[in-house]
């Protein structure tokens, strides 16, 4: 076929390797194989045989190897299309030759090395696409005598260094694709000489510096993304002349300043992207005029005020809006979803307040919603309708009351539904088995009641299941056994009953299993021993006897997991050893003797406790008790009341030697503590309170020693010291709690472990603890517990660097209905500023002391001078742009890398939060505590050697 000029194979799904009778076309001028599955090479005699070929389509193909620098010799070529296949290798420099070449596509191919210089000869180039390949050298600077350009596409490569200002010659470019490489320097201010753009992507690149105020002059500009960068600065005015712009994404960079009322310019916007930034200020009424609105993300500033009012009511089109992690208040728009075109809400993490618009009970489009940490009111029955394209719902930390609606179980589509934190009352309506694709369910931290429904055991797709903190009853059904696919598991603070299912070991994938704080009985089984090793697991204070299952599951697992289960029974410190029998005879001569045993002592038992009964009666003062024994001659081997275990006084006078000085751990305000190793092995710490007369008790310090009593006594939590016993003994009082093991944190941070094994996987997992210690004292307890003494002093580290907060005897019970006026107290340095001014106690209090001690763990010092910069009148931080993140962090560790570095970075964020003068703009701890636990946000947006404090500082509740 010597004659034959147009050949097409185009789409027909041809797998073999090229046709070689083409190479015999010698007349061909168009040749298209485009979308078939040609494989190998490129012949060569494409190149030497088919002079003519004016128009050459391989694309869509699986050609690969390189291409030939023969392809000069195609001298006639206008359009060469060889994009979509697996071409490798370097472009060839000599494809600059071909004088007539118009359209050159190579993307989306394996071109390695850099873009060839000689092409800045092809004055007729119209379109070069070069995109998503290997790429990896500067922009050549030739590429500006390409004038008759109007598309250039260079994204998704590996290219480097500044844009060269030669590109201003592009005179005729309409769209230019730069994105997705490793670009840097600031965006030139010639850029704005390309008046003919319509579309400028120069996103996920390095660039810095401000946007050019030139960029005003693009008035043909539809679409400008300059996302993903470094870019710094307000919004240059000139921005607001883009009247034809219909994309404007800007996220993802470090721009300051407010959003101007010049925005309502921009009539024909569509999307509206800023999230990310450092944003302040109020957003404008005029944000109301950009009815063409179709998306809407400002999420991550520091914005404030309100939604205007309007927002929404002239927008069709709204499909998507985010304003979370912000400082917006007040109500939500009234009209918001007007359009009823609205899919994903979400305004997380601000202050709003009020009910729920009713236009959201309407909005039958929405797929995502997240309303959580906010004060959102009202009644959660009256928050949606059953809208039945929902996907994701959070409503978590929030004040929502009423009663979970059956309509939830309509929504057929959600997989992640969040309420807890709430005040939501009744019973988990069994409705909610029927969401076949639920994932998430978490509903903890209400006022639930009820049992726990059966028919949630249908919920094949669940991974995580939490109804925690509520006042659930009855047994964990039996269905849940069913729940394979199970990651995460929180039934802790009910009053659940019953045995736990030997079917719980079936759970492969469970790594965090809280069955704590409830009425269970039984035993643990044995077939959670085949479990994947979950990272934790907590069975504390339940009934649960008989001995811990041995399997490596349990293996060097803290004691603390089986705390107050006095039946309990096994290896590991605070576990007493289960008892072994010998065989059955031996068993049935015990019994024997312990029926003749049993029966006089239980005699003598009702005799001594009528008599103790009689006793207790007379003694109503705790001074009064201790003249009594005294007169009465009894022993110092009085019993130390304990749950678990009994020892005497004797037993710890004989430890410490008398309370030799040899035996002192520490001294405080209130007396000092011993280290006892009691006979049978177990160390306890002792405060002995020093009185010179019983009669004479100080008012302070008898009610610092009662008040701590009274505190330890009722509290239970892992991260909590532990309080085993009291007693008065000749004219000192003597409180006997656990001993835990390294001591302070002060003493740990401030000695050689601070530097040697204090790292910062540790320091972040003691900030972790603390902060759910305070949490369970302030919401957890009724009424709230305000320690008000937080400092590295009190707060004592076990063996495994576990925190265990200590020494309550400062703290107090916070009535939510008195004053809580108060004597100053606590330790200086520590002391939020409205204590030391006010005298006024609250829970923020304790919120500023913690964020003072979680900067300590991070700074290794004492951040006295940092709080008195943060604080000063002089003009604020964000103008010393100098004070880096890490310049304030603890220098005898190396900085923080990966996910450690993202935990430090929030770690200190969260702390700085805490630690603001305002006692309302601190966040609660539990949602300090929940947000240590749970984030999963990247907070290293940029490298952590750039990341400044007056950055970090932009995080609020």
């Amino acid at each position: 076929m010597p004659s034959l000029e147009y050949l097409s194979f185009f789409l027909n799904e041809l797998t073999a390797e090229f046709p070689h009778f083409i190479t015999n076309c010698r007349n061909l001028t168009f040749l298209d194989l485009s979308l078939n599955k040609f494989t190998g090479q490129i012949p060569e005699l494409v190149f030497t045989n088919l002079g003519k070929l004016e128009a050459l389509n391989l694309y869509n193909n699986s050609f690969q190897g390189p291409l030939s620098s023969n392809i000069s010799k195609l001298s006639n070529l206008k359009n060469i299309s060889l994009q979509n296949n697996l071409l490798s290798g370097q472009i060839p420099e000599r494809i600059g030759s071909i004088s007539g070449l118009q359209i050159v596509e190579l993307f989306s191919n394996s071109f390695q090395g850099s873009i060839p210089s000689s092409i800045g000869h092809l004055k007729h180039l119209e379109k070069l696409d070069l995109r998503m390949n290997a790429l990896n050298s500067t922009i050549p600077p030739e590429l500006g005598l390409c004038t008759n350009l109007t598309y250039l596409a260079l994204a998704d490569n590996q290219l480097s260094g500044e844009l060269p200002l030669s590109l201003s010659n592009l005179s005729k470019i309409a769209d230019m694709g730069l994105s997705e490489n490793s670009l840097s320097g600031n965006i030139p201010p010639e850029i704005g000489k390309l008046t003919m753009l319509q579309y400028l992507f120069l996103y996920n690149n390095s660039f810095s510096g401000s946007i050019p105020p030139e960029i005003g002059n693009l008035k043909e500009l539809s679409s400008l993304d300059l996302s993903g960068n470094q870019l710094s600065g307000p919004l240059p005015p000139t921005l607001w002349n883009l009247k034809n712009l219909q994309t404007l994404n800007l996220f993802s960079n470090n721009i300051n300043g407010k959003i101007p009322p010049e925005v309502g310019n921009l009539t024909m916007l569509q999307i509206f992207d800023l999230n990310t930034n450092q944003l302040h200020g109020e957003l404008p009424l005029t944000i109301s005029n950009i009815t063409s609105l179709t998306s809407i993300s400002l999420f991550s500033n520091n914005l404030s005020g309100s939604i205007p009012s309007d927002f929404g009511k002239d927008m069709p089109s709204l499909a998507y809006a985010s304003f979370s992690n912000n400082s917006f208040s007040g109500e939500l728009p009234p009209e918001l979803c007007r359009g009823l075109s609205l899919q994903q809400f979400t305004v997380n993490s601000n202050s709003f307040t009020g009910s729920l618009p009713t236009c959201l009970r309407n909005c039958s489009e929405l797929t995502r919603v997240r309303l959580e940490e906010n004060r959102f009111t009202g009644n959660i029955t009256d928050a949606f309708g059953v809208l039945p394209n929902l996907v994701f719902v959070a409503l978590s930390d929030n004040q929502f009351i009423g009663e979970i609606s059956s309509d939830w179980g309509e929504c057929k589509n959600l997989t992640n539904l969040q309420m807890d934190g709430n005040r939501i009352s009744g019973e988990i309506p069994p409705e909610l088995g029927k969401l076949p694709r639920l994932r998430v369910l978490s509903l903890g931290s209400n006022d639930l009641t009820g049992r726990i429904p059966a028919e949630l055991g249908n919920l094949s797709m669940l991974f995580m299941l939490n109804l925690s903190n509520n006042h659930l009853t009855g047994e964990v059904p039996q269905s849940l056994t069913s729940l394979k696919g199970l990651e995460s598991l929180d039934f802790s603070d009910n009053k659940l009953t019953g045995n736990i299912s030997k079917e719980l070991g079936s759970y492969e994938k469970l790594s965090s299993l809280d069955l704590s704080h409830n009425n269970l009985a039984g035993r643990i089984p044995e077939s959670l021993s085949s479990m994947v090793s979950p990272t934790s697991f907590d069975f504390s204070y339940n009934e649960l006897t008989g001995p811990i299952p041995t399997g490596s599951v349990f293996k060097n697992k803290s004691a603390r997991a089986f705390d107050g289960n006095s039946g309990l029974c096994g290896e590991g410190g605070g576990l007493s050893q289960c008892p072994t029998t010998d065989s059955s005879k031996s068993s049935k001569d015990n019994k024997k003797v312990l029926i003749g045993v049993i029966v006089p002592v239980c005699g003598l038992l009702v005799i001594a406790t009528i008599f103790a009964v009689l006793l207790c009666f007379r003694k109503t003062k705790l001074l009064d008790e201790e003249a009594k024994i005294a007169n009465n001659g009894e022993s110092s081997k009085s019993v130390i009341w304990e749950r678990e275990s009994k020892f005497t006084f004797g037993d710890i006078v004989q430890a410490t030697d008398d309370f030799n000085e040899i035996y002192c751990i520490g001294r405080g305000g209130f007396g000092s503590v011993y280290k006892a190793v009691l006979s049978t092995g177990q160390v306890v710490a002792v405060k002995k309170l020093n009185m010179s007369d019983s009669s004479d008790i100080p008012a302070t310090n008898r009610q610092s020693f009662e008040n701590e009593i009274k505190m330890l006594t009722e509290v239970r939590h892992r991260n909590i010291i532990k309080l085993y016993g009291f007693c008065s003994r000749r004219g000192c009082l003597y409180l006997v709690y656990e001993h835990v093991e390294r001591g302070s944190l002060g003493k740990v941070l401030y000695g050689i472990e601070g530097e040697a094994e204090l790292g910062w996987g540790r320091r972040v997992n003691t900030v972790r603890g603390v902060a759910h210690a305070i949490a369970y004292l302030h919401h957890d307890c009724s009424p709230p517990i305000v320690h008000r003494d937080i400092s590295l002093n009190n707060i004592l580290l076990e063996t495994d660097f576990e925190p265990r907060l200590a020494d309550f005897g400062t703290a107090r019970l916070l009535n939510t209905d008195s004053s809580n006026w108060t004597a100053v107290a606590g330790s200086y340095g520590y002391m939020a500023p409205e204590l030391a001014q006010t005298m006024r106690v609250t829970d923020k209090c304790d919120v500023y002391s913690f964020g003072v001690v979680a900067l300590e763990v991070m700074m290794g010092r004492h951040p006295g001078d940092l709080l008195s910069s943060l604080s000063s009148t002089k003009p604020p931080l964000s103008s010393d742009p100098e004070l880096f993140l890490k310049d304030v962090l603890d220098p005898r560790l190396e900085a923080p890398t990966g996910q450690g570095a993202e935990e430090v970075v929030f770690v200190v964020t969260v702390a700085l939060a805490c630690t603001q003068t305002n006692p309302e703009a601190r966040p609660t701890m539990h949602f300090v505590a929940q947000e240590l636990s749970a984030r999963t946000q990247a907070y290293l947006a940029e490298p952590l050697n750039s990341i400044t404090i007056s950055k970090l500082r932009s995080f609020q509740k």
